[in-house]
């Protein structure tokens, strides 16, 4: 991508079907997944017979592949992902798109030929953390986090090191990418595993201060709308950004030939600098594909209400007006729109009732005004209609059936590589002629000498011509060099002979080649394994100044803060005494310009940091003096990712991913120096962390934290879940909200097996506790680490006193 500065339209491929569409309508690149390792495991995917002749065909096409291998990488799996490595390697794959630090590592030892793109799964949000990263390998692709403003992607500068890649089409999740614990809190389904259960699609009620509100059709309070930002390419163009990416490996090929074409006509159109083509067709087109509502997502900054007002999460498309009137088997529409309805077309019904039992049905007839449904086969409860309810279009029979042959009858245009051809000889010597193509070269020499020519004498048009018969082969002829001396005669057989030989020796074209793997390994990056001996510490990790001087009284070492509003991390530092160091947690996430909050921690004299993101770990890289502990969004999955953040960011700690299950952290830890590493015995699960702010969208009539009126000091917040569990909502010092599990986690069970792998270092997490809750819990848990209690009385004790109940969860 260093070398091709062009601006790439890049396209999803769930299958081979979606792969055609995307070449169809005009992508310069695919992404894809395999059966391991993607973000996307219920998509089709490819495997690994599959690759070659997928790349060959892409390539044919002039289109790039690049495969995806963006989830967490575990202990057990680095054999495997090192075969897929090579695999990948070998089908002459462009590039590999990757979240786990420690897998880009080996790809970038492994497979060094294969480009490296930063997948948004490693959570990008500044220039700060890019900066990290580069550090760590190099990169030819960094693929941002969706929560940015054009305004925020331009502070990464017009020519960043890395080039940069959006999204710009598609569903958006409502919480950062590789930041995502609800799926595996809720149902060990790790969101960072591919397994995603889109728990953010799911109704919640919304509980302030301990009473349920009335929201009416407001039940979807955690479900953005998808992302369109069609109209925003040419400002992104200008920002930079040198990769427009479409969600999608999960929708059908007409949705990703119908999408495509579309985003092809509005980038061509911004690199030209010309009117935007895009029509209102086009923006229909892309309604009817699929669509929960079109916004530009965050990229023109913050307004939490119009991404994200709560009406539904499923697929609605186009808004095609309200009932006015209805009767037996038909309706009218008041407040109709300019949406094109017609016998055969697909609607849903919204009456703001519970929407997993909504209907919908297709258009049987119109008469008038009348749109009528058939009374057997139409599938509705016309008892169920009432005047007021809207009405949207959920399908289009006829333009799918055009899309469809748009991308399975396109003419696909094959690109081939120019082959130039260079030719020396005379009468008595042997006819040699040299061939170029893409970096490689090959040379081929008459099977006799040239004799001289009585008459037809070899020519450069003969030559040309006989050169140029090239036919299905992936070679274009760009240029002849004839230098034949003299006036020569060779048989025409002879020459077709020759261009044979030398097409069989070029083989491929460059960009169809295989790469090669290099002979390193995933254990030249292990580190040493070390098992430690000391005894157990318990650390605690507080929430109110309260909590704080709970855990220092109780003799807690290590005491975190991790406080919504930082500016009270100065009296934290003041309640330190005795042996208790004080340790700030960073943000979970830092944007361009937000530094200061790390210059402000900074000024606060603590004796340590709670590392969160990219962004700390590049500012405080250079500070020896502070205790700095990387926390569990750095998502420590194996041991070579631990080694990495270990030596790279001079790390004293690392906490455990917290998508790692209690075999999966005993294998990090017996892999690795057994002291890096330090676990959560106890926390309420912090689920989503997103951008979305619930408490503007939903308790204020403001759109940003700027006329909010800041509800979130003022209130208690719970979103009740559809099996009636509630969980605490919390906002930081920039305004993203958490959602914690309702119910505590403990892994007491697993405290003997992990003492005896060599783990010493154990943290408990208090939420919302009172002073007296807090010192309760951790007297618990040091008694339990002290041997005073058994893990079963421990968790007996937890579970009358944590009043939403407690599991074993992820732990499992």
């Amino acid at each position: 991508m260093h070398a091709d500065s062009t601006p790439e339209l890049l396209s999803p491929a769930g299958n081979w079907d979606c792969a055609r569409a995307a070449v169809a309508a005009g992508a310069d690149a695919i992404y894809f997944g395999m059966p391991k390792f993607n973000a996307r495991l219920r998509a089709d995917n490819f495997t690994e017979e599959d690759l070659p002749e997928l790349m060959a065909f892409l390539h044919k096409h002039g289109v790039k592949g690049f495969v995806a291998m963006n989830t967490l990488i575990f202990t057990g799996e680095l054999e495997l992902a090192e075969r897929q490595l090579r695999l990948v390697a070998e089908a002459g794959v462009d590039a590999l798109i990757i979240q786990d630090l420690g897998l880009a590592k080996m790809a970038r030892r492994i497979a060094p030929d294969v480009e490296l793109h930063a997948s948004t799964q490693m959570t990008i949000t500044s220039p700060e953390g890019l900066h990290f990263i580069e550090r760590l390998f190099p990169m030819e692709r960094a693929v941002l986090a969706r929560e940015l403003s054009v305004r925020e992607i331009e502070r990464f500068g017009a020519s960043p090191s890395t080039p940069l890649e959006v999204f710009v089409h598609g569903a958006l999740c409502v919480a950062y990418s590789g930041q995502c614990l609800t799926s595996e809190s809720l149902g060990q389904r790790s969101a960072n595993r591919g397994e995603c259960a889109q728990a953010c699609r799911m109704p919640y009620e919304l509980v302030v201060d301990g009473v349920t509100r009335e929201m009416g059709e407001v039940r979807y309070l955690l479900s953005p709308q998808d992302l369109a930002a069609v109209e925003m390419i040419p400002d992104l163009v200008k920002a930079g950004v040198k990769s427009f990416k479409i969600e999608g490996r999960l929708k059908t090929p007409e949705y990703v030939a119908a999408v495509t074409r579309v985003y092809r006509k509005a980038l061509d159109a911004a690199l030209a600098k010309s009117e935007t083509p895009v029509t209102a067709e086009d923006h229909y087109e892309l309604e009817m594909m699929f669509s929960r509502g079109l916004t530009t997502g965050w990229l023109k900054g913050s307004n939490h209400p119009y991404l994200t007002h709560g009406r539904y999460g499923k697929k609605r498309g186009p808004l095609l007006g309200r009932i006015s009137a209805c009767g037996g088997t038909w309706i009218v529409l008041g407040e109709r729109t300019e949406v094109p309805l017609k016998p055969g077309d697909g609607v849903v019904f919204d009456a703001g009732e519970n929407r997993d039992h909504e209907q919908g049905g297709r258009v049987w007839k119109i008469e008038g005004p009348r749109i009528i449904f058939h009374r057997t086969f139409g599938g509705l409860d016309f008892n169920r209609i009432r005047t007021g309810q809207t009405l949207y279009k959920t399908s289009d029979e006829k333009l799918e059936s055009e899309v469809r042959r748009f991308w399975q009858n396109a003419k696909l245009k094959e690109v081939k590589a120019a082959i130039r051809f260079t030719a020396t000889g005379s009468p008595g010597t042997v006819l040699r002629i040299e061939a170029e193509c893409a970096g490689q070269h090959a040379a081929a020499e008459s099977a006799m000498p040239l004799q001289a020519a009585a008459k037809h004498a070899l020519s450069e048009t003969t030559l040309r011509d006989q050169l140029g018969r090239l036919g299905d082969t992936p070679f274009e002829l760009e240029a002849v060099d004839f230098r034949v001396e003299g006036e020569c005669h060779i048989a025409l057989s002879e020459l077709n002979r020759m261009r044979r030989e030398l097409t069989a020796a070029l083989d491929v074209p460059a960009g169809e080649r295989k790469k090669e793997s290099s002979t390193a390994s995933f254990h030249d990056l292990m580190p040493p394994v070390v098992k430690a001996d000391g005894a157990a510490e318990l650390s605690v990790l507080c929430r109110t100044l309260e909590q704080v001087a709970a855990a220092v009284d109780s003799g807690i070492g290590v005491v975190y803060c991790d406080f919504e509003d930082p500016r009270r991390y100065k009296e934290a530092v003041g309640l330190r005494a005795g042996n208790a160091k004080i340790v700030l947690a960073t943000p979970r996430i830092v944007k361009p310009g937000e530094s200061g909050y790390l210059k402000m921690i900074e000024r606060m004299e603590p004796d340590g940091i709670l590392l969160r993101n990219l962004a700390s770990l590049e500012y405080y890289r250079d500070r020896s003096d502070l205790m700095k502990v990387g926390d569990f969004s750095l998502n420590v999955a194996n041991p070579v990712t631990a080694r990495l953040l270990k030596e790279e960011a001079a790390l004293e700690r690392l906490t455990v991913s917290y998508d790692l299950n209690i075999g999966q952290v005993l294998d990090l830890v017996r892999a690795s120096p057994s002291e890096w590493f330090e676990l959560t015995l106890h926390q309420h699960m912090p689920m989503f962390h997103m951008e979305h702010c619930v408490f503007c969208t939903f308790l204020s009539s403001g759109t940003t934290y700027k006329d909010c009126g800041r509800p979130c000091e003022t209130h208690v917040v719970h979103l009740r879940d559809r099996v009636g569990q509630m969980h605490r909502l919390m906002a930081d010092v920039g305004c993203r909200n958490t959602l914690f599990n309702g119910r505590a986690q403990t892994g007491a069970r697993f405290f003997e097996e992990l003492r005896s792998a060599g783990l010493a270092k154990f943290r408990v997490e208090l939420l919302d506790e009172d002073d007296l809750g807090a010192l309760r819990t951790i007297k618990a848990y040091q008694d339990f680490i002290a041997g005073k209690t058994d893990a079963e009385t421990l968790f007996e004790n937890v579970k009358a006193f944590e009043k939403l109940g407690v599991t074993e969860g992820t732990l499992v």
